[in-house]
């Protein structure tokens, strides 16, 4: 029996979730004949076949989690696959690759999971199996870190529900995001307006984004990376941008590389092309990795301010809520003004308190200067 296992899908990334079987046991199948869709953190990936011949055995159901390494699809007779002649991206051969997880790595919507960093004994994993419990969701309270049964029996019992709904692709990839970070960061929050009664018919995400890169070079320690593990940190001279896209299917973070480089023209092609990526599930993992700070403009839905929610490794994600009218006073006279709400969530592990109000005030000057 030959068995083919989930190669690294060419992201770095440690797992896959199934989305479709283009075959079934007892079929025959060619080389480079399609067998799975998988999808990853942000991506919707076909795997070819490696082998010509009878498929013994399917592992895994649809969306299933099947990790980087486990076996995939049972083939009749002996022998291992050649190696693929390259890497794919959506369709295509894949390359096996010895890359390991570094947190200087941003891959927006990779994360690491409990299971990779909690101790788990073998019986409680059998637990988890057993109850339909996702360990990476349970809370260790054993020893350095220990699952224990009693933590495994109480997600069970808190959290299964016949009207519960199981995350699955994008939306779980979020969730992990999330845990990681609430338990990660050590995050701050400086609120504050931006008067932008000057700055009519103007596109302002270009406009705020410029804002950004002018706030990088007058306070670079916001456009940074930071390790935890060793306590330090990486400054950035490009500012690549991470443009928060929402969606029914969930978060999707393009990244705007080397946004001075670009002129007004250029950006808003650019985030309108990203956006269709999105929208249509083309968009490549190429164009989701690497980004130094992200902005969220959360307010051409709702909302004047928030707390965004900082993904490392990076150290900072600035959150722009709904522009209105307020009531300015110059002088002695009360006057109609534009004012552009700002959130600004920073890792205080890596950044001060000063570096982030000064980051901040540099996005407000470059925005009211008009």
């Amino acid at each position: 029996m030959k068995i083919f296992h989930l190669p690294d899908l060419g992201e770095g990334l440690a797992e896959a979730e199934i989305r479709e079987w283009y075959v079934k046991e007892g079929d025959v199948v060619r080389v480079d004949q399609p067998l799975v869709s998988l999808e990853t953190a942000k991506a919707v990936v076909d795997v070819p076949s490696p082998y010509a011949g009878k498929i013994l055995k399917l592992h895994g159901a649809v969306n299933q989690i099947i990790e980087t390494g486990a076996p995939l699809v049972d083939f009749e007779g002996e022998g291992a696959p050649a190696k693929p002649k390259a890497a794919g991206s959506v369709v295509g051969a894949l390359e096996e690759s010895d890359k390991q997880w570094n947190e200087g790595d941003v891959v927006i919507g990779a994360a690491k999971t409990a299971s990779k960093t909690a101790k788990i004994l073998p019986a409680v994993r059998a637990l988890a199996k057993q109850l339909h419990v996702d360990i990476n969701q349970v809370i260790p309270t054993g020893p350095q870190g220990l699952v224990t049964a009693e933590d495994v029996k109480r997600h069970a019992n808190q959290y299964q529900a016949n009207d519960m709904e199981e995350l699955h692709g994008v939306r779980r990839t979020m969730a992990s995001i999330m845990t990681q970070s609430h338990q990660e960061v050590a995050a701050a929050t400086i609120i504050d307006d931006a008067d932008i009664s000057e700055l009519v018919n103007v596109d302002m995400t270009v406009r705020v984004l410029q804002a950004m890169v002018a706030a990088a070079k007058a306070e670079p320690a916001l456009n940074a990376w930071f390790n935890g593990k060793l306590v330090a940190r990486q400054l950035h001279q490009e500012v690549n941008i991470g443009l928060a896209v929402d969606t029914a299917e969930g978060l999707f973070v393009p990244v705007l590389k080397n946004v001075a480089s670009h002129s007004d023209k250029s950006l808003r092609e650019l985030i309108n092309k990203f956006k269709t990526a999105v929208t249509e599930r083309t968009i490549s993992p190429s164009d989701m990795q690497g980004a130094t700070i992200i902005l969220s403009n959360f307010g051409t839905l709702a909302g004047k301010y928030a707390t965004p929610v900082i993904v490392p490794p990076m150290v900072a994600i600035l959150g722009c809520g709904r522009a209105r009218e307020v009531a300015g006073v110059t002088g002695e006279k009360i006057i109609a003004r534009r004012i552009l709400p700002l959130s600004l969530t920073f890792d205080h592990r890596a950044v001060t308190g000063g570096e982030a109000s000064r980051y901040l005030g540099a996005v407000i000057k470059e925005l009211e200067s008009g």
